[in-house]
């Protein structure tokens, strides 16, 4: 066993607890990006974002702004932390750039943060600068093609560096600006090539007409946010048909948001209840959101939990989660996206077979999560095999071992779940966590082992 391995705290009892967790980091990411390119005629007035994530992900996010030329202020709003941006001085899209723009090359380090190697590039091609975007050597494995291809459609020349279609690479100035208005991509591979081309498109000279080619857009809830998000700040976004939007152009109007929080981050909290026949509170749940956490309510009760959510404002509740004598496989679980790591873990505690459907797209994830949870229930001594557009989990883990991170945040909190009810489990890298939750561990311990 590594000895650097993070020991999971067993659950001595059924976990009982009030929690809280920290902003959603693609609500987070989407509305920095979006600060740094809202303006108003001119004029450089900035947005403010209250409550943003604090975490790895949101971290290269802004600190790629600021390459790209935004000003960063981090200051408090009524007692939260908050950060005002002011917009990025745009050349690329509009006009032609300046010979000494275009002769300053920026660098943007992406690390694993999928929001910033797909977001930006659309960004940096509204610069007017040369941008060279690299990672971490593991970010070398997520695909970025449909992104590449979309932007060559409008114009953009980019140099690769690497293996086709991945990292590294450099988005290069054009004397005509951004050219084009319509594209079609394959985004099977990750909702972000979707969102990460909408998001900047309001900005671009004519707008932009999207298409997606394939029968399915994976993690679409994702794509919903985007499109809410946007229409919340005043673009007008529509689609128009299936796997279709139009983004018109125009300026994005500077602006104050308040991020709420991280659903798909509450998830293994909620989760310590339903494994150890406890029960969770967590305050603050909104009543309404477009991320995909908030199906962890149904999700809970399939696997046999007493849920329920109690409003106590016109916008958000408590939601409580009561742990069964024993959790229950639903049989089949579809389209979990980013939960799958996290409801996998439920999963492996079943004595039922449990089948995750429609998450190939997984495996182009952090790592390929698919092979990374078949791996480690196995290591566990349960039984499950991958399938076509999944996996199957056979049967439930049976022993304690050290469960591999993969250098993926849901990888290890995997690990930490099943540590509650199987004795010596330990996490390889729980630092991982940082990539959302930088506290993890600490608030992990203050709700499992106090």
């Amino acid at each position: 066993m590594n000895s650097s391995a993070w020991t999971a705290p067993i659950a001595a009892a059924p976990v009982c607890g009030d929690v809280s967790v920290p902003a959603s980091k693609s609500l987070t990411n989407r509305y920095l990006l979006l600060a740094a390119l809202a303006d108003d005629a001119g004029r450089g007035t900035p947005s403010t974002v209250i409550n943003p994530l604090q975490s790895r992900d949101s971290q290269l996010m802004l600190a790629a702004l600021e390459r790209l030329g935004a000003g960063i202020e981090h200051l408090k709003v009524a007692g939260e932390p908050a950060v005002r941006i002011t917009p990025i001085s745009l050349g690329g899209g509009t006009s032609s750039p300046t010979a000494e723009t275009a002769a300053e090359p920026v660098a943007v380090d992406c690390g694993l943060a999928g929001t910033v190697m797909r977001f930006l590039p659309a960004v940096a091609a509204l610069t007017g600068r040369r941008v060279f975007f690299d990672g971490d050597a593991t970010a070398y494995h997520r695909p970025m093609g449909a992104v590449l291809e979309g932007l060559r459609g409008l114009g953009v020349q980019i140099t690769e560096e690497g293996e086709p279609g991945f990292l590294p690479f450099t988005i290069h100035p054009h004397e005509q600006g951004l050219t084009g208005d319509e594209v079609t991509i394959d985004a099977s591979a990750s909702s972000q090539f979707v969102s990460g081309l909408l998001l900047a498109a309001a900005r671009f000279p004519r707008g932009l007409t999207l298409h997606h080619s394939g029968s399915q857009v994976p993690s679409l809830e994702h794509v919903e946010m985007t499109l809410k998000v946007l229409r919340d700040l005043g673009v007008e976004v529509d689609s128009p048909t299936p796997y279709s939007w139009r983004v018109q152009p125009g300026v994005i109007e500077p602006f104050t948001v308040r991020v709420e929080p991280d659903l798909s981050n509450a998830g293994p909290f909620l989760c310590a209840a339903a494994v150890t026949g406890g029960e969770v509170s967590m305050p603050g749940w909104p009543l309404s959101s477009t991320q995909i956490g908030r199906r962890w309510p149904e999700l809970l009760r399939d696997f046999g939990c007493d849920v329920k959510l109690e409003p106590t404002s016109d916008s958000t509740g408590t939601l409580y989660v009561r742990g069964p004598q024993r959790l229950s496989s639903p049989g089949v679980v579809d389209g979990t996206a980013e939960l799958t790591p996290t409801v996998a873990a439920l999963a492996a505690l079943c004595p039922e077979e449990t089948k995750f459907t429609s998450v190939q797209h997984l495996r182009g994830h952090e790592t390929d999560r698919l092979a990374a949870l078949v791996a480690e229930i196995r290591r566990l001594g349960g039984q499950a095999e991958e399938t076509d557009d999944g996996f199957r989990v056979l049967s439930p883990v049976r022993h304690g071992a050290e469960v591999f991170s993969y250098a993926d945040h849901r990888m290890a909190t995997f690990g930490a779940i099943l540590g509650l009810v199987i004795p010596e489990v330990s996490v390889e890298d729980i630092g991982s966590t940082s990539k959302t939750m930088p506290d993890f561990p600490q608030r992990w311990k203050e709700l499992v082992a106090p």
